[in-house]
């Protein structure tokens, strides 16, 4: 296993990190750019992604660090247009106002999981939450129309020329999986049949996407499929729990990723990815330690212990400090660091790992 000095440093740096990303009224951005330890040439990334949110909210708890009641309160009375339409979009300045008005449903799922998870490992109760979880869940089945939803949406890598189309009734299969869970988990602290037959639909949708010639469940599935290999398609088992790690379907999936985007050891978001988050031309992308970490959650849950540490101990033996990027590349390009979402992702997978005993 990694060095545990090293991990137990960057742990008491997570805890900085996730503070310092909590702002006053209490939303949690993706970066803050106003410590001097973020890179002057990185581009801005102080809003509020509330999937972003989500995972750091898990993580927090883990290690006993308060910052998801005051999150969740923001989610619920900030973003612009939430309370009208019932829907979230791309990011969120830290007032509340919108910045892009592309529709995230992963994000929805996200934040249901979050605050089960909150509920389950705290003295919280689901009550403290229900209008949120409410206007979550009847966001998602307002929109949904039996195997897609009826506005474009966009994934959690928001790449603006890959939206889905009602004409083309296409979906993202992270996001059904996301969105899926999140709906049952609703369905759990407070039941309610549209939102349990909406998330049913989802999963079925969600298996269909499993190409059996490709052997790979796709990025998107309709009337145009999206082939391009993605990793974020681990989401299925960890934290969305639609399929076994061990099912042949996502072994097959994870085998897909390894073959096409891991180069080195280290994992790409999907194949053809040129962001590189400089904040000028995008001149290739680099590897994602979050995406490392939830392989080793992956390899966690499937009962490979080796695999699992070798994609951690990846990132922290290339680590020269304690803060983790959003990418790591093979030249001197530094992109957003540290990455509050990469943070949460290592924390978690620490707790897979067996590095949280002492902590929370």
């Amino acid at each position: 296993m990694g060095n545990k000095e090293k991990v137990q440093k960057i742990l008491e740096a997570s805890k900085k990190v996730f503070i310092d990303a909590a702002v006053e009224n209490g939303g949690i951005v993706a970066g803050n750019t106003d410590m001097s330890y973020y890179p002057p040439g990185a581009k801005n990334y102080h809003y509020v992604w509330p999937r972003d949110g989500a995972y750091v909210c898990v993580a927090a708890d883990m290690l006993g660090v308060d910052i998801a009641k005051p999150f969740f309160k923001w989610m619920y009375e900030r973003p612009e247009k939430f309370e009208k339409t019932g829907l979230l979009y791309r990011r969120y300045a830290t007032n509340g106002r919108l910045e892009g008005e592309d529709f995230q449903p992963d994000q929805h799922g996200a934040l249901l999981w979050a605050i089960a998870e909150h509920v389950k490992n705290t003295d919280d109760t689901a009550d403290e939450y229900k209008d949120l979880i409410v206007r979550l869940a009847e966001g998602l089945s307002e929109h949904w129309r039996g195997h897609f939803f009826d506005i474009n949406t966009v994934d959690l890598w928001e790449e603006e020329k890959r939206q889905t189309l009602e004409e083309y009734e296409n979906t993202f299969t992270y996001s059904l999986a996301a969105c899926s869970r999140g709906l049952l988990l609703a369905d759990f602290l407070f039941p309610h049949k549209t939102w349990r037959n909406v998330a049913t639909e989802m999963k079925e949708q969600m298996e269909k996407a499993y190409d059996k010639e490709h052997k790979y469940f796709l990025r998107t599935k309709g009337k145009i499929n999206d082939y391009n290999v993605d990793a974020s398609l681990v989401g299925l088992v960890y934290p969305f729990d639609m399929i076994e790690a061990t099912n042949a379907k996502m072994v097959n999936t994870v085998s897909q990723i390894e073959k096409k985007i891991v180069h080195e050891g280290g994992v790409h978001r999907f194949e053809m990815d040129y962001y590189d988050g400089e904040g000028r031309g995008w001149e290739g992308a680099g590897a994602w330690p979050l995406l490392n970490f939830w392989l080793s959650i992956y390899y966690a849950k499937k009962g490979d212990t080796e695999k699992a540490e070798d994609y951690f101990d990846w990132v922290i033996d290339k680590m020269k400090d304690d803060y983790i990027p959003e990418q790591m590349f093979s030249d001197g390009r530094v992109g957003v660091k540290p990455l509050v979402w990469s943070h949460a992702m290592f924390v978690i997978a620490c707790s897979f790992l067996g590095y949280l005993e002492h902590e929370g």
